[in-house]
C-alpha cells in the first residue's frame, strides 16, 4: 500500500516527502478531531466500578 502512495506521489523525492507528510498529518488530525471523539463516548473506560 505504501508503495503504491508513493508512486502515485507526483514530482521529485523532495516534493514526495512533503506530500507525505502532508498526507499523514491529515489523517492524525481526521482521527484526533472527528474519528476520536466520536468513538470515546462508546468506549468503556468511564464506567468504573469497583466491586
Amino acid at each position: 500500500m505504501y508503495g503504491w502512495i508513493w508512486r502515485k506521489l507526483p514530482g521529485p523525492v523532495a516534493a514526495k516527502v512533503a506530500l507525505a507528510a502532508v498526507l499523514v498529518l491529515g489523517v492524525v488530525a481526521l482521527l484526533m478531531f472527528v474519528v476520536f471523539p466520536w468513538l470515546e463516548p462508546k468506549l468503556p473506560f468511564n464506567d468504573v466500578s469497583v466491586q
